[in-house]
């Protein structure tokens, strides 16, 4: 969105609305994927910040505070730091403020991070958390201890309920838990737009065209990865959209051992080795599966082929209308 900021300091927030003297609403959170929960979340943010001429801001961290505290139990993100920021942007914020999680930052007790962050800087008008919102040295601030600082401070405080989906609330955990066992459907469902790698294209073995099936190899900067299979997927490579099948694995039929990402792009026959690559993952179509040799895998990669595009055309998707979602 033009005119978005992606600040990395309370400094450069402040050169940027600090002579407009608006004030800010604002969001606190990981945001890792960012959910339909997170979208509800930042959407009363906007609404909010509309109504009040105030700016609309979120505010993230960077590492996941995890990495930080207790790095031994630290979980693959869905999303790397630039999608996050591209999000936000779509969704219509104003600004997003990444601050660098550091032992500086765990230290700073709930009073002191909401008035040297939020408070000060961004003369904070409302806070919109989740109802679980905890925050400072050793998670020490709650929502209650957030609406009693809100008091003395000067902001309101609003809870936005949780997004629920066949019954269960929507949250990064449900959604790696999906991605992780390969039920991209349902990680779609809970992301509101199906999840997508992001990497550079890197060569492959050779042995795609070997059996007269190229492909694009990815690798990427996630560090979440579907489960090894074959999904029907949607790639992005030099600005457009193509509808593609897409393998993750060691490639057994060939003795591999080193995990690769493959994608066969319908209706492109471009000579690419380098560049950048996004790819997003619809459905899940088999697990990989060791074969006889190369004969018995390229009929294989036919019924892979044919049953993709099935999928795209059962769903009705046009690569215009994937881009959207």
């Amino acid at each position: 969105m033009s005119g978005f900021l992606a600040a990395h300091s309370t400094a450069e927030w402040q050169v940027r609305f600090g002579p407009s003297g608006r004030r800010a609403v604002v969001s606190i959170g990981n945001f890792d994927g960012l959910h339909l929960g997170h979208q509800a979340i930042l959407r009363s943010v906007i609404e909010n910040a509309r109504a009040s001429d105030a700016v609309a801001t979120v505010i993230t961290f960077d590492p996941h505070p995890v990495k930080v505290l207790r790095p031994a139990q630290a979980l693959p993100l869905i999303q790397t730091l630039p999608q996050r920021l591209a999000g936000f942007a779509a969704l219509g914020l104003d600004a997003a403020l990444v601050l660098k999680f550091d032992s500086a930052l765990a230290a700073l007790s709930p009073e002191d991070f909401l008035r040297d962050i939020l408070v000060r800087p961004l003369r904070t008008a409302m806070i919109l958390v989740g109802a679980n919102f905890r925050f400072g040295h050793r998670q020490a601030g709650n929502v209650a201890r957030l609406e009693e600082l809100g008091r003395e401070f000067d902001f309101t405080v609003e809870i936005v309920e949780p997004i629920i989906s066949s019954g269960a609330v929507i949250s990064s955990s449900a959604i790696r838990n999906a991605v992780g066992e390969g039920r991209v459907a349902d990680a779609a469902q809970m992301l509101g737009r199906p999840f997508a790698l992001t990497g550079q294209i890197e060569k492959g073995a050779g042995r795609g065209s070997a059996v007269l099936v190229p492909t694009l190899n990815l690798a990427p900067e996630q560090e979440l990865l579907p489960r090894d299979g074959v999904y029907a997927t949607e790639t992005t490579v030099a600005g457009k959209l193509y509808r593609s099948a897409t393998n993750i694995g060691t490639r057994p039929t060939f003795n591999g051992t080193r995990r690769s990402i493959e994608s066969h792009l319908f209706d492109f026959s471009e000579a690419v080795n380098q560049g950048h690559l996004e790819l997003r993952f619809w459905d899940r179509l088999r697990d990989e599966r060791k074969f006889s040799g190369p004969e018995e895998l390229l009929r294989q990669i036919g019924v892979d082929l044919d049953q993709a595009r099935a999928f795209f055309r059962n769903q009705d998707l046009s690569p215009s209308a994937a881009a959207r979602t």
